[in-house]
């Protein structure tokens, strides 16, 4: 009985696929697909999804029957006669090549890109929207907050602004211990977005691009839960851990191009060491659970894997609430400028990493106080030009606290204008700007490492603003606070921020908190 054509085509093309497999130029199963995506577009053999969301019905289209495409008109015909006509006209001149050969590979000449298309990633795309829908709506009415990825929008978009900068900035997030889902979704979302745009534009990613490194099998489990539902939009996610065989491991990693890699550092690094993957060119490497790698002994781990990726790959630390142990480690990994985000409101999580030291003394003795916390700095700091921010009561106090600096300490001559003026000595150079409370707005506090507050502002939410903007773009910084007798009213706020932060609280903070209303505030403080 003969066959019938549907049968011989389904045959010719189960000898097409069996060749091509068997073939020495046999592609990845990613690429495959690809090519047979294309091939049903050209047939006009579209599945069911690939159809969708790309035209709408209009008034001269009701039905929707030409899914988009313009009714060709007589004019429209003129002019691509035209069109041919010229092209064929610059066809007999001599055209200058369009690829640059080097060997028998061909390599694309990038475009220019034109100012619309600058302007339009300048933002994320709505592709990013369709991965957090995504991955919402895959969660399933199991979660109860299944909103709530849109509610962290504000930290998603400032993480994102940090990945897209040109180049990328470091990112240091002190909200808890381990990331939540939410900002899981956005970190993964924004990569995505990014991998999108690259692709967009004709920049070859290299496989895999995003490295998730996580301290247990159960948090890798996890995050491959969060980004499964990527896969339908063609980001591929692969987790390794303990908890499968490395045989198993190192067959499915040959069989796909995963962008996404969530791994354990020990089994990475097993797996690095057989040559079973090339983690060198990732882009964007995440560790979440600062804390947790520290306890379980795998920082010497995460610094071997660090070296081996690409000095310019972007760095997300999520640590939570760490000591000084732990700044030292984010210091190693984070090497550029970086942005500390938090979605935990509490000023403990705003003002991690920010060591407070307060120096008690007479008003008298302020300026020499002052004198002697720069010294200090100047000792610390003696490698770098250290940045110090000043803040005093009012502009007399400012003024008379910059006079006073610049006759007690050598100054760079001709270099100090104003409020602001440069210490120089011996050991190295700081850079002093003098601020009040009132014009402290905008000195951006965002960009010092070091502020020394000579007074303490009549509220306490002043201060505890300044101490949450402190070196935001860096690791650790310092706070340093003058506390004299006319502060006593500030003794129980401040040592509570002490306390809560895990500062050392002085023992005269400490007294000042027991005093009443009725006692000797200056026998109880220097008598």
């Amino acid at each position: 009985m003969a066959k019938g054509d549907d049968a011989l085509a389904r045959k010719r093309g189960k000898v097409r696929r069996k060749r091509m497999r068997s073939s020495e130029n046999a592609v990845s199963t990613r690429v495959a697909a690809i090519i047979a995506s294309k091939r049903r577009r050209k047939t006009g053999k579209r599945r069911g999804c690939e159809g969708m969301c790309f035209s709408l019905p209009c008034p001269e289209d009701p039905y929707n029957d030409r899914h988009g495409k313009k009714r060709r008109t007589d004019d429209d015909a003129a002019a691509d006669a035209d069109g041919d006509h010229k092209k064929k006209c610059k066809d007999s001149k001599k055209q200058p090549p369009k690829r640059a050969m080097s060997g028998s590979n061909a390599i694309p000449v990038r475009k220019t890109k034109t100012e619309e298309d600058r302007v339009e990633y300048d933002r994320p795309s709505k592709f990013l929207v369709v991965c957090l829908n995504a991955i919402r709506d895959a969660a399933g009415p199991a979660e109860d907050d299944s909103g709530s990825i849109h509610d962290t929008s504000s930290w998603g978009m400032e993480l994102w602004k940090s990945c897209a900068a040109s180049p990328p900035l470091d990112v240091l997030d002190t909200s808890y211990a381990y990331a939540s889902r939410e900002q899981t979704s956005w970190l993964v979302s924004t990569v995505c977005d990014i991998v999108a745009k690259k692709e967009k534009l004709g920049v070859v990613v290299a496989c895999p691009f995003l490295l998730y490194l996580v301290p247990s099998q159960e948090k890798a489990v996890q995050v491959r839960s969060i980004c499964k539902p990527l896969k339908s939009l063609g980001i591929h996610s692969v987790s390794l851990h303990p908890g499968a065989s490395i045989e198993h491991q190192i067959s499915g990693l040959r069989s796909c191009e995963p962008e996404f890699l969530i791994s354990t550092p020990e089994r990475l690094l097993e797996l690095v060491s057989l040559k079973a993957i090339d983690i060198s060119n990732v882009s964007m490497l995440v560790i979440d659970g600062l804390r947790d790698f520290e306890g379980l002994n795998l920082c010497p781990a995460i610094n071997s894997i660090r070296r081996t990726i690409s000095s310019d790959a972007q760095v997300t630390i999520f640590g939570g609430q760490c000591d000084q142990n732990s700044a030292t480690v984010a210091r190693n990994l984070l090497r550029g400028r970086i942005t500390k985000l938090t979605t935990n409101d509490s000023v403990t999580s705003r003002s991690e990493f920010i060591a407070q030291h307060v120096h008690c003394c007479t008003p008298e003795e302020k300026t020499s106080k002052v004198k002697e916390i720069l010294e200090q700095v100047l000792v610390k700091h003696s490698s770098k030009t250290a940045k110090v921010l000043l803040v005093a009561a009012n502009d007399d106090e400012a003024k008379k606290l910059s006079s006073s600096l610049k006759l007690e300490i050598c100054t760079v001559p001709g270099d100090s204008h104003g409020s602001t003026f440069t210490i120089c000595s011996s050991m190295g150079l700081i850079d002093v700007l003098v601020k009040d409370w009132k014009s402290l707005a905008t000195s951006g506090v965002e960009e010092f490492e070091i502020v020394l507050v000579a007074s303490l502002p009549p509220s306490f939410e002043d201060y505890v603003e300044i101490l949450t903007r402190t070196a935001r773009h860096a690791v650790a910084g310092e706070v340093h606070v003058i506390f004299s007798n006319t502060d006593a009213a500030l003794a129980k706020p401040l040592s509570d921020v002490l306390a809560s932060c895990g500062q050392k609280v002085p023992e005269l903070l400490t007294k000042l908190t027991r005093i009443t209303p009725d006692s000797d505030v200056r026998f109880q403080l220097y008598g």
